[in-house]
C-alpha cells in the first residue's frame, strides 16, 4: 500500500509518499480501506511543530478519514467487513472528561488517515451517517465535532457568533441553525457574505471594514450581545468577543493562536475586566469524545446535514491540499480522495 509520512518538520516537502506492507489487524482491530481524508489547520500546526502535543517521528498525517472495513480481528464485536466507518480523533476518549492518559490522537501521536489503509482499534471507530458519502464523512472527525461540542449549551432563540469561514465555522453555522439559533459571522471578504448567508448565517460582518464589529453586534442584538462566541480567531479577536457576549454568556475558545492578523501586545485588562463584569464563561473546547461523535452523527442523519466541501484533491496530489489550506482562503473543507 501507499502511505504519506511526516519525515521532517517545518516544510510541506517533508511529507513523503512511501510504499509499505498493508498492516495486519490485531485481535480488537479493524482494517479500513480509506476512501477519503480531509485536512485541518491542526495538521499545519503539527507540521510546523506549533501544536501543543508533539507528533511521533515519521507519523502518517491527518486525523480525519473515512473508509470501508475490509478485515477484522478475531475479538472484534462492534464492526464487520463492509461497514462504512470513520476514525475518532481521540482514539481512546470514549466519554466523560478528557485526560492526559487518553490524549492520543490520530495523525499526531498515532498514525493517521493519509494512507490507503489504516488499522484502528474497534473502540476508536464510528459509523458513517447513512446520508453521507465517504468524502462528506471524512470532514467530520475534527471540524464538525469541534463545532458540535462548542454548541453544547445553545438552544432555540439563542444568538451565536463564529469567526471566519473555515471548516469549524461553516459547521457552527449549520449546527446552530439546526438548533434554532440566530447566527452572526465575521469574514474578511465581501464576496463570501452571500455564500455564508446561503449556508444559514443571519448577519455577516466584514471585520476589516468594520473594525468595531463588537459594537455592531451589540446594536444588532439591541444591546444584549450573543449567547455564545465560537472563538476561532484567538488572541486577535478575544477582546472584542468578550464585548460582544451577553451577560452570563459563553466563549468557546478553540485556539490560543493569532489567526486573523498579528497582535504584538495584549492588554489583559481589556479581556479580564469585561469578562468578570459580564460573568462570561471562557471555555476551551477540544474536539470531543466518541459518544459525542456518535450523537452528532445521529443528528446529521436526522436533519440530512450536508458538509460543505470546497475542493477535492487526488491522493497523489495530497501535498497540494496542504498548500491550498496554507493560502488561507478556504470556505468549508478540503478533501483528499483516495480513488
Amino acid at each position: 500500500m501507499k502511505a504519506y509520512h511526516l519525515e521532517s518538520f517545518g516544510s510541506i516537502d517533508g511529507i513523503r509518499l512511501r510504499e509499505q506492507a498493508i498492516p495486519t489487524p490485531q485481535a480488537q482491530d479493524v482494517l479500513v480501506k480509506i476512501k477519503a481524508a480531509s485536512i485541518n489547520r491542526r495538521d499545519q500546526y503539527i507540521l510546523h511543530q506549533t501544536y501543543p502535543l508533539p507528533a511521533k517521528a515519521d507519523v502518517v498525517p491527518l486525523s480525519d478519514g473515512a473508509g470501508e472495513v475490509v478485515a477484522v480481528g478475531k475479538d472484534v464485536t462492534r464492526f464487520r467487513v463492509g461497514d462504512r466507518v470513520m476514525g475518532n480523533y481521540f482514539a481512546r476518549w470514549r466519554d466523560g472528561r478528557i485526560g492526559m492518559d487518553i490524549m492520543d490522537q490520530l495523525g499526531c501521536t498515532l498514525d493517521g488517515m493519509l494512507a490507503e489503509y489504516a488499522v484502528l482499534h474497534e473502540d476508536s471507530v464510528v459509523r458513517i451517517p447513512a446520508n453521507l458519502g465517504y468524502a462528506e464523512a471524512s470532514t467530520l472527525p475534527c471540524s464538525a465535532l469541534t463545532a458540535w461540542s462548542a454548541l453544547t449549551n445553545v438552544g432555540a432563540g439563542d444568538a451565536v457568533l463564529t469567526i471566519g469561514s473555515g471548516g469549524v465555522s461553516v459547521f457552527v453555522i449549520q449546527f446552530a441553525k439546526m438548533r434554532g439559533a440566530k447566527v452572526f459571522v465575521l469574514t474578511s471578504r465581501d464576496e463570501k457574505i452571500e455564500k455564508l448567508k446561503a449556508l444559514g448565517a443571519d448577519h455577516v460582518l466584514n471585520y476589516k471594514t468594520d473594525s468595531a464589529w463588537s459594537k455592531t453586534i451589540l446594536a444588532l442584538t439591541h444591546g444584549a450581545g450573543v449567547n455564545l462566541v465560537v472563538e476561532t480567531g484567538g488572541i486577535d479577536t478575544l477582546a472584542q468577543s468578550v464585548q460582544a457576549t451577553a451577560m452570563g454568556g459563553e466563549i468557546a475558545l478553540l485556539s490560543p493562536a493569532t489567526t486573523l492578523g498579528k497582535v504584538d501586545v495584549v492588554d489583559a485588562r481589556a479581556i479580564l475586566t469585561p469578562l468578570f463584569v459580564r460573568c462570561v464563561t471562557l471555555q476551551p473546547r477540544f474536539v470531543g469524545s466518541r459518544l459525542e461523535f456518535e450523537a452528532m452523527n445521529r443528528a446529521i442523519e436526522q436533519h440530512n446535514l450536508q458538509p460543505r466541501i470546497e475542493k477535492t484533491f487526488s491522493f497523489g496530489a495530497a501535498l497540494d491540499a496542504y498548500h491550498y489550506l496554507a493560502a488561507g482562503e478556504v470556505m468549508g473543507k478540503i478533501v483528499i480522495a483516495m480513488e
